[in-house]
């Protein structure tokens, strides 16, 4: 599982075998999760993260999602 990018204490990262999926992220701290589909950028799911955490890893993902959409490609589409 590739991290792909770090901001605070948020670790963005994929796992392998997921290529069957639309382009999404997990973004990970201590032990919660939480995934976003990248086209567009919306939540699909969430375990442990309160909604103004989930507000805040947004517009990360948000901020980053062309860098985010072209990692996934480089990792999932070889």
């Amino acid at each position: 599982m590739p991290t792909v990018l770090r901001i605070g204490p948020y670790r963005f990262h994929f796992y392998s075998g997921e290529n069957r999926e639309p382009p999404h992220v997990h973004i990970a701290r201590d032990q919660i999760e939480a995934k976003y589909w990248l086209r567009p950028v919306r939540l699909a799911s969430n375990f442990g993260f309160k909604p103004a955490e989930l507000a805040r890893i947004r517009r990360h993902v948000t901020e980053h999602c062309d860098e985010l959409v072209a990692a996934y490609v480089r990792f999932h589409v070889r």
